[in-house]
């Protein structure tokens, strides 16, 4: 049996003080509601169907590309045709980094075309390319090590993932580690778990007190076997050629549809993804889907005819991936109203199976919300994690504004940053159950009597 809901909050001090006839009242409002959203989300696969349609159409969508900006016109289209109340786009500037053609070859101990993505940001090579010895290591220490080696080598960083966080350090880092010791390119296992030979891409960094040089990522196939090559004494030499570059700033746009609250409208929950992907595959996972599932609880709300007493606000965030322009512009924008801001909630861990939200914020909202997501008990998603937000949140976040993020188990680093980034990956229950969990948490926090504390 569900808990009941202790929503019941006095609003002159923003504590929980529950009354058991007001308690069971809105528990019993809010149970049967739950139910419907979920049953209407359960009901079809218009979700993963639009999915499909948004990446089959237009595929990637890097910032600066025009396959982006025809992204979002056909979302803000499809909006407007939806119903949703002031719709539109918000302005944001945006670098454009462009790949061009980018090759690795080895050429010795043996010749073999090497699959790779340059990492974004990086610079290219000369026009003729870097052909150089390589040495590989296996971390920033066994680098310090073996630094007397490195000059006029491509060094390649091959370590093991363990977690993104500590992994990825490596491709954001590794060009300036490589230069440092006076390596002319550098090279990095692919940040993931599991390949088949499937490099990942990724953003990079540069520091202004070394010389920049050319940073790429290989499959960890290939980053394992040259070490063993290396270990066994061979010499390895690669070929690389990258016509990577910055072009000047173009302009894009935040996403942006709501519904209205009724009573408060005033006071909002946003929530949301980043319509920008990678330039490799169709970004399902990273992070259409995120953008999806958030667009569909919105609409499921509305065809349902439910009217929130403070309004739900979905965006769609431009350039999280290599930049972050659209969450910073969405916070200086918007900077009047945070305070009015109950709730962030932020989708882009990939599309798979749900298991509940991580929320960073007062301990007396964290009690409203462990009451709510037990509505979400029947599909499993009623796990309230500590520690919740996002890139695109962080930005509202830092200016006091509570942060969820929504929670999936599944094998998201095996597509992410890839060619493998496709729809067929996304199951389509999984997202189902992700419209459905992400329109009962904005739909309940943006009707309870009373605003979530802060």
């Amino acid at each position: 049996m569900r808990a009941l809901l202790p929503l019941v909050l006095a609003a002159a001090t923003l504590t929980v003080r529950p009354s058991d006839r007001l308690l069971a009242q809105t528990a019993h409002s809010y149970t049967a509601t739950a139910d419907r959203l979920i049953d209407a989300a359960l009901r079809d696969s218009a979700a993963w169907h639009k999915l499909a349609r948004l990446t089959d159409t237009f595929g990637h969508r890097f910032s600066g590309s025009a396959s982006l900006e025809r992204a979002i016109d056909w979302m803000l289209a499809e909006m407007r045709n939806g119903g949703f109340d002031n719709v539109r786009g918000e302005p944001v500037m945006v670098p454009r980094w462009v790949r061009g053609t980018e090759t690795a070859d080895l050429v010795a101990p043996r010749p073999l075309k090497l699959p790779m993505l340059g990492l974004g940001g990086s610079i290219g090579t000369p026009a003729d390319g870097i052909t150089a010895e390589v040495l590989v290591v296996s971390s920033f220490a066994d680098l310090d090590r073996k630094a007397d080696r490195a000059r006029g080598r491509i060094v390649l960083f091959d370590v093991p993932f363990t977690s993104y966080g500590a992994t990825v350090q490596y491709r954001g880092n590794g060009a300036v580690a490589a230069a440092k010791a006076g390596a002319v390119a550098a090279l990095v296992r692919s940040v993931g778990p599991y390949s088949l030979r499937t490099p990942h891409t990724g953003a990079m960094r540069y520091d202004s007190s070394v010389v920049k040089i050319p940073a790429a990522a290989i499959t960890t196939e290939d980053a394992a076997m040259l070490h063993r090559m290396q270990a066994r004494g061979e010499k390895v030499v690669i070929r690389l050629r990258m016509d990577a570059r910055f072009e000047a700033d173009v302009p894009s746009r935040n996403v942006v549809a709501e519904l209205r609250g009724h009573e408060h409208p005033e006071q909002v929950v946003v929530m949301g993804g980043h319509t920008d992907s990678w330039d490799v595959g169709q970004g399902a996972h990273d992070d259409a889907g995120g953008v999806v599932a958030a667009w569909e609880a919105l609409r499921l709300i509305k065809a349902l005819g439910l009217q929130p007493r403070r309004t739900i606000r979905v965006v769609g965030w431009t350039n999280e991936e290599n930049g972050l322009r659209g969450g910073t512009a969405y916070r200086d924008q918007h900077a009047a109203e945070l305070g009015n801001h109950l709730l962030a909630i932020e989708s882009d861990g990939g599309i798979f199976k749900p298991v509940g939200f991580g929320f960073t914020g007062s301990d007396s909202a964290r009690a409203i919300l462990r009451e709510v997501v037990k509505l979400l008990e029947r599909i499993g998603a009623d796990s309230l994690l500590a520690g919740g937000g996002g890139a695109d949140i962080g930005p509202i976040m830092q200016r006091g504004v509570p942060g969820m993020s929504h929670v999936t188990d599944g094998d998201y680093f095996w597509y992410h940053h890839t060619d493998a980034d496709t729809v067929d990956k996304v199951d389509p229950q999984d997202l189902a159950r992700s419209v459905a969990m992400l329109a009962v948490m904005a739909y309940v926090v943006a009707d309870m009597p009373a605003r979530l504390p802060r």
